[in-house]
This record gives C-alpha cells, sequence and structure tokens, in this order.
C-alpha cells in the first residue's frame, strides 16, 4: 500500500529486506568455485589453451558484477594447475574448474600463489577510500613483476580489474608491456567499459565479451544466497540488478529495494512531485553518513529512466504509430538519462552538495514530463 504523500518510508543502508546473517555467504572472485552463465567464455578460453597458440592478453568485458573476476581467476588456476603438475590434463580438459581443496585453488584464495599479480584501483590515503581510477605505478609494477623468472612453475598471470578506470598515464605503462609481452605471460584485462580504454590497448588483446546473466539464473543464484528474501523481494531485485548477480546481492544487503521503493513512491507524483516528501528524501539520502545510499541512488535513477526510454523504443521498434509529440518525449527522456549521468558523476568528481544534486535531479524529471 503506497504511504501518503509527503510521508517517505525512511532508508537506513545498514539495513536490509532480509538478514544477511541468515544467508549462504557467496565468495569474492579468487575464493569462488562457481561460474554460472559463461560456459560459452570458458569454452573459448580452453580452446584457446588447446590450440597451443594461448594469447597473451584478453580483454574479459561485460557489466559490472557478472562474473568477468569469477573467470579470471578461474582460468589463473587452471593454467597454475596445469603449470605445477605434468600430465594433469593429459586429456583435453572439459572444464576450467579446479576443486576448492586443490592446493592452487587454497593459494589462490588466500593470496599466497607467487607468480599472480592482482591491479585494481588503491585506497587514496587522504580519502581513506579506494581512489577513483587505477595510477601509474600500479601498472608499473606489472612490469617488474613480469620481468621476474616464475617462481613456481611456467605461467604467470596479471589480472588488471577495472582495467577501464586507468588514467592515461597508467594505460600507456601498460601499453609497453602488451608491446612486448615475456613468454608464458597471460594478462587478463577486465572491463565494465572498454569504450574508455587506448584503442592500442584494445587491439593487443583478444576480446572475450561476457553477456548479461539471465533472470532466472540470477533468481536461482539469490535463491542460494539469500533465501531469506521473499519471493516478490528476489524477483524484483532480479529486474533491477538487469543480469548481474553482484549487483542483486549488493542492491539486497544494503537497502536497495527499500530505496527503490521509496524512490517509486516520489515518481508516482510525476509530473508534480510533493516538496516536502522530495525534501525529506533528499536529506536522508544526502545525509554525512549516507554514501551507500547516495551511490544506489545514483544507479537507481538513471536506471527507471533507461528502462523507460527501453519500453517506448521498444514499442516502436514493433510499429507502433507515435506522434510527433510522443517522439519529442521520448527524446526529452533521452535528455534527461544524459543529464542524470552527468549530474551524479560531476557530484561525485566535484564534490558537489548532495542534496542539491538530489533535487535538481528530480526537477529534471518534471521537466522532462511537461
Amino acid at each position: 500500500m503506497m504511504a501518503p504523500m509527503g510521508e517517505i518510508e525512511e532508508f537506513d543502508e545498514e539495513s536490509s529486506e532480509g538478514s544477511a546473517a541468515e544467508a549462504l555467504p557467496i565468495s569474492a572472485p579468487r575464493e569462488n568455485p562457481l561460474l554460472l552463465g559463461h560456459a560459452a567464455a570458458e569454452t573459448a578460453l580452453l580452446q584457446a589453451y588447446a590450440s597451443g597458440r594461448l594469447p597473451h592478453a584478453w580483454l574479459i568485458t561485460g557489466p559490472r558484477g557478472i562474473g568477468k573476476a569469477t573467470l579470471a581467476f578461474r582460468f589463473a588456476r587452471f593454467l597454475f594447475a596445469e603449470s605445477g603438475a605434468a600430465g594433469l590434463f593429459a586429456a583435453p580438459p572439459a572444464s576450467l574448474a579446479l576443486p576448492p581443496e586443490h592446493p592452487v585453488f587454497r593459494r589462490v584464495a588466500s593470496g599466497g600463489l607467487a607468480d599472480l599479480l592482482v591491479v585494481e584501483r588503491g585506497l587514496d590515503p587522504r580519502r581513506k577510500r579506494r581512489r577513483s581510477e587505477i595510477v601509474v605505478d600500479d601498472t608499473r609494477a606489472i612490469a617488474a613483476f613480469l620481468r621476474l623468472t616464475p617462481a613456481e612453475g611456467r605461467w604467470r598471470v596479471v589480472i588488471v580489474d577495472g582495467a577501464d578506470t586507468m588514467n592515461n598515464n597508467a594505460a600507456n605503462a601498460l601499453l609497453k608491456v602488451l608491446e612486448e609481452p615475456p613468454k608464458y605471460a597471460v594478462l587478463l584485462l577486465l572491463s565494465d567499459n572498454p569504450g574508455r580504454l587506448l584503442p592500442t590497448i584494445r587491439s593487443r588483446c583478444r576480446r572475450l565479451a561476457l553477456k548479461p546473466l539471465a533472470d532466472a539464473t540470477v533468481l536461482e543464484a539469490l535463491g542460494r544466497y539469500r533465501p531469506d528474501l521473499s519471493v516478490d523481494d528476489r524477483a524484483a531485485l532480479a529486474t533491477l540488478a538487469e543480469g548481474s548477480l553482484g549487483r542483486a546481492l549488493e542492491l539486497a544487503t544494503s537497502g536497495g529495494l527499500l530505496l527503490h521503493r521509496s524512490l517509486l513512491k516520489l515518481l508516482d507524483g510525476l509530473p508534480k512531485i510533493d516538496g516536502g516528501a522530495l525534501h525529506a528524501f533528499a536529506e536522508q539520502v544526502a545525509r554525512a553518513d549516507g554514501e551507500e545510499g547516495f551511490r544506489l541512488l545514483a544507479e537507481l535513477l538513471p536506471g527507471w529512466v533507461a528502462r523507460r526510454v527501453t519500453t517506448s523504443a521498444g514499442e516502436a521498434g514493433r510499429g507502433a504509430t507515435r506522434s510527433p509529440a510522443e517522439r519529442g518525449a521520448l527524446d526529452r527522456w533521452v535528455e534527461v538519462w544524459e543529464k542524470l549521468g552527468e549530474l551524479f558523476t560531476k557530484a561525485d568528481e566535484l564534490n558537489l552538495d548532495r542534496k542539491q544534486v538530489v533535487l535538481n535531479a528530480f526537477f529534471a524529471l518534471e521537466e522532462a514530463v511537461r
């Protein structure tokens, strides 16, 4: 039942729609033995390995949270096991999987395998949180690592998680490595947005594009990891996650459904949103300890607009008659989606007043509907 306008259910980012303590734990990618929904990508890696001409660099792409890092660690473990046990894969392997009790699996999970280097955004000592980009010192470490003789076997593997966040200096340092890779070295670049990478980096990698997971796969996994959630909540999370199990789990444990419901109550008031309710919502999301809530809103609100655009565009593609006014309305929704993305990006980069950012976002929505 919808709350009266002016009353917004309080969003508490410490709460969840179910108790995370009751849920089955989900492993970090380096510890995860389960790969969901990417059999074709696994087959491509196996075939490249079996050919004896394994490319030295792979660009693994796809939306955040769909299993790119899980696949990368799975392939790294496979290579290390092949390197460390003669004849282990005498017959053509049918899977990259290693059992969790395998010594290589345990050492990769603990971070204790010397021939594996993982590069990701480091911590900013001033802001006490992860940097927004990978810096040059991070990628320079790759060249130094690859100059070393393998400590334990034949392969050395570098995983660059979030490769599209490299700044220009970091990208150029990595490019030098890609231009002259050492033998038996494999670089796995993981990217949510490969268009941000230098064309020269993309051209030196074999592309492996992962697709979003099917809703049925996300639902099945949510049933395993969050059995405490209701069927309706799991279905709502699968819709919001858009094929990303990682995003679905994140939303489930950080109050994402509660925030989404509050958001929908406000949006039900379009084209004129109740001012008191909007200000209360903006204050709640923009509070000093509301980092998670603001970040979630920066995903959920543009996502709501994107689904509206996609639905309208799909109707047009099916031959639905659309008047000039309707086409103009669709164009305005595309514009507001772009504006929201820019607004939330600037809020983080320029440390803008978050309450005003939230208010401006809803003002832009009101303008699009008029």
